[in-house]
């Protein structure tokens, strides 16, 4: 993984600095909130209902065990003992003192941490593939190139106030584990006669209006591609709405002025960009692509087999874990959804489980999941059993993975002063409801997500089934829905009718679930029975 240069360091400690002085200035009445916001947020704290929270960057979702032991002292030290993984693949905390965040961030860059561009419009982190460096379908580890784009927009001069904020992901697979076209730019790298380039997708995203990004160009060499990047970016800098919040994504300006009338001011763009030589040198990439070689993988480990005898294990080794490119190795999915749980959050005692199993079995390395979970993408076969029965002592062994108690959820109306209904209980009955893994398994895969408002950040948009809540005459109100996905096979869900109340929206799920039962053809998950016999059934069952 990356290593800090000391240019690297230098930045980050220079903004430590920087912030500790504001956050003086504030607590002495020296400036006002209205001043301090636009400096806090800049550094990843916001205030909530209740306390400030502050969001911690995980670049492309990668980290080590010294960084996951941190975040575990963090949790532990200055909130209330747990962290909460986020959908960016970052962690946030909820219980925030204001005189406290400065600390946090001296000692989160200890350890090559900080929150800078978790807020703001600017680019935020860096999303990337989980499975990145060990997946067997990708054409390139996708993590140098997401480096790359970070290094590129920290505080990119021209890029630092955008008219909102903007995403973007890098995946390098057919199979898209990143939401990449729910993006303001999504990035597939991939192959064309030998020679490594990009397909760019624009102007995706979820929120008040969501959209599926354009394909802008479906192929742009890898030396071309930062020059490419920047010419996107300029035309949404130049023609982007500031003067209304809700029209201010680049997925507006595509719709307004059309994917070919964006191409086109994109390709002319690229032609002066291209120009001015900010593509990195040879040498650069080089530096930065070998921090992310393969580790030293066990050639002797290719014949192992993991011992299938405890049923238990075995439903979490089908469930959980996932082919690796090196024979002998496989992919662990430490899922973060127990029954009764708060999808994504994690204690401080997890995390610091978690950072101890990939110190011993995982080569020093963890990734943060978009969809609220943890990943040791490097474990042996022959030490699969030893992980699990670790993750059972910690509870963490949920055998779940992409089925229907694997919710993602945001922090709803519990913390989010933005939120009109509560994602958390929600969560916490539906996964009761379904609790019996029988039940689970023979649903299949079935991607459920939450919104607590319309701002989308439980991508109820792209959930097989969709949550979004909403203020009904002062009342929380849920409404229902199906068809979304969003991988490959992207799509939007749609509506199914009018809302309902926390008890009612299960129970309208439960009738969703009978109803899929009832007319799935063999082999099909939730997503393909509706999109074969469409909205109608399920209205029907779920209204009567």
């Amino acid at each position: 993984m990356y290593r800090y240069d000391e240019y690297d360091q230098a930045i980050v400690d220079a903004r430590v600095d920087e912030f500790r002085d504001q956050v003086r200035r504030r607590l002495a009445g020296e400036i006002t909130e209205d001043q301090f916001k636009p400096l806090r947020l800049m550094n990843g704290l916001y205030l909530q209902l209740h306390a400030y929270m502050l969001r911690v960057a995980v670049p492309y979702g990668t980290l080590d065990s010294r960084q996951m032991r941190m975040l575990a002292h963090v949790a532990r030290t200055y909130d209330r003992g747990y962290g909460h993984f986020t959908t960016r693949q970052n962690i946030q905390y909820n219980w925030i003192r204001l005189d406290q965040a400065p600390d946090i961030l001296t000692e989160l860059a200890t350890v090559e941490m900080h929150a800078i561009q978790t807020s703001g419009n600017c680019i935020r982190n860096i999303s990337s593939d989980q499975y990145a460096g060990a997946a067997a379908d990708e054409v390139t580890d996708p993590r140098p190139w997401a480096e790359l784009i970070r290094q590129w927009s920290t505080f990119h001069p021209e890029f630092t106030y955008l008219p909102r904020k903007f995403k973007i992901a890098v995946i390098a697979a057919e199979e898209d584990r990143a939401a990449m076209r729910l993006h303001d730019i999504g990035i597939r790298l991939h192959e064309r006669d030998g020679v490594l380039g990009a397909a760019i997708f624009v102007g995706g995203g979820m929120g008040r209006t969501p959209m599926i990004a354009h394909e802008i160009r479906d192929f742009v060499t890898a030396d071309d591609l930062m020059s490419y990047l920047e010419a996107c970016l300029r035309v949404y800098n130049r023609y982007g709405r500031r003067d209304n919040i809700y029209k201010a994504r680049i997925k507006i300006l595509l719709h307004e002025i059309g994917p070919d009338d964006y191409r086109r001011q994109v390709e002319e763009e690229f032609a002066q960009v291209k120009a001015l030589g900010i593509d990195p040198p040879a040498a650069e990439l080089a530096r930065i692509t070998a921090m992310f070689a393969p580790p030293a993988f066990d050639a002797a480990a290719a014949g192992d087999v993991a011992d299938r005898t405890d049923p238990d294990f075995a439903v979490w080794l089908d469930q959980n874990v996932r082919a690796h490119r090196q024979p002998g190795y496989a992919i662990v999915n430490i899922s973060l959804k127990p029954v009764g749980g708060i999808p994504g959050d994690a204690s401080a005692d997890q995390i610091d489980v978690m950072a101890d199993l990939a110190q011993r079995y995982g080569f020093d390395e963890l990734r943060v999941t978009h969809a609220q979970n943890i990943v040791l993408p490097h474990v042996r076969i022959a030490d699969l059993k030893a992980v699990w029965t670790a993750l059972v002592d910690a509870g963490l062994a949920e055998a779940n993975l992409d089925l229907i108690s694997d919710i993602i959820a945001c922090p709803g109306l519990d913390y989010c002063s933005l939120a009109n209904a509560r994602s958390i209980p929600l969560a916490q009955k539906i996964g009761e409801r379904f609790a019996d893994p029988a039940r689970q398994r023979d649903l299949g895969e079935l991607k459920l997500k939450i919104s607590g408002c319309i701002n989308a950040c439980g991508h109820h948009h792209a959930g097989h089934i969709g949550i979004l809540g909403v203020d009904r005459k002062g009342t929380e109100n849920f409404q229902l829905l199906l068809g979304g996905s969003g991988a490959e096979d992207v799509s939007l869900g749609k509506i199914t009718g009018p809302g309902f109340d926390e008890d009612g929206v299960v129970d309208a799920i439960e009738r969703v679930t009978d109803k899929y039962l009832e007319v799935r053809d063999p082999g099909e998950r939730f997503v393909d029975t509706y999109r074969r016999v469409g909205m109608t059934p399920f209205k029907e069952a779920i209204y009567g």
